[in-house]
């Protein structure tokens, strides 16, 4: 099947969190769905800039069901009372796991629960949200009689997961800290946990599915300026368009995730990517080892509870 960013699936009455869906590749994800017509909740750290992020795809698309609530992935409460308030939807059809730290801080930092802050950010979060909204997902599955697409969990990872390795003995870095370790290993982890969810939703029997896919190198100077989301400088604009032969704009870098979310014919045995690795329409990909490594998700997973705090309601 050739997918056609332009030619989406039906989304309607479906809902749909993204986690930091303020600016960027989750911005678009967000705008593309509503354009679909799905319900889209934007959970995001800094409210100011979630509702100007609403504004701008109310503008942008007619009619377009979108609101924001409050997330910071960072922050147990943030999580936790984010969770409460998607519990109590009628629905929740999709969680997007997009937020997170790019730019990793030179020297290492911590949250205040003593972990590594890029980890945290990137991917306890994400799993103290996952543990935590799962009741939600799996009772909107159990409603459905025959749904085409039944609710998932879509993990954003990385090309930068080819570029570095997950350090199981020191996953919080604290005797090999550097900026990049903790971004390229962060986003292994989430990867691995994205794999490694779905081989336990499967061995569960749920209706629930887990994905993972990668955006490729999409940057904000090959992105469209909108209105209190993305408006890079003249300067950013011209370095960027310098590689414009492989990245892309995070409009296109949505497509993906997107993808993820609508094509009924996808399984969470599939990984989505750029046609070009670093950019292009949305297709097969091959993760790295050993984030699809069964023995990798399988180590990782006892960890993440640990350092989220958070038993998760799997076996």
């Amino acid at each position: 099947m050739v997918w056609n960013p332009a030619d989406l699936p039906d989304a309607q009455g479906r809902t749909i969190a993204i986690t930091g869906a303020n600016a960027g590749v989750g911005y678009f994800t967000a705008e593309q769905l509503a354009g679909a017509g799905a319900h889209v909740i934007l959970a995001c750290r800094d409210q100011e800039r979630a509702e100007a992020a609403v504004a701008a795809i109310r503008r942008r698309v007619r009619g377009a069901r979108v609101e924001a609530t409050p997330l910071d992935v960072a922050d147990r409460a943030s999580v936790d009372a984010a969770a409460d308030a998607l519990l109590e939807r009628d629905r929740l059809d999709g969680l997007i796991l997009n937020a997170g730290v790019v730019h990793a801080p030179r020297t290492r930092r911590s949250d205040r629960y003593g972990n590594e802050l890029v980890l945290a950010t990137n991917v306890l979060g994400h799993f103290r949200l996952v543990a935590r909204v799962l009741p939600a997902l799996e009772r909107t599955a159990e409603a459905a009689a025959e749904p085409v697409i039944g609710p998932r969990i879509v993990s954003l990872g990385s090309l930068a997961t080819r570029l570095g390795r997950l350090r199981l003995d020191d996953l919080q870095l604290e005797r090999s800290y550097s900026s990049w370790r903790a971004y390229s290993g962060s986003k292994i982890a989430l990867q691995a946990f994205g794999f490694e969810l779905e081989r336990r939703l499967r061995a569960a029997g749920s209706g629930v599915t887990s994905l993972v896919v990668h955006p490729g190198y999409s940057t904000s100077g090959r992105t469209p300026g909108i209105r209190g989301v993305n408006h890079p400088s003249r300067a950013k604009r011209f370095v960027d368009n310098l590689q414009a032969a492989w990245t892309q704009g995070k409009d296109h870098g949505a497509w993906a995730p997107v993808r993820a979310m609508l094509d009924p014919a996808l399984t969470g045995d599939d990984y989505l990517g750029p046609l070009a690795r670093t950019k292009g329409i949305p297709v097969q990909a091959h993760p790295t080892r050993a984030s699809r490594s069964p023995r990798t998700g399988a180590r990782l997973w006892p960890l993440l509870e640990a350092a989220a705090a958070q038993p998760f309601p799997l076996p």
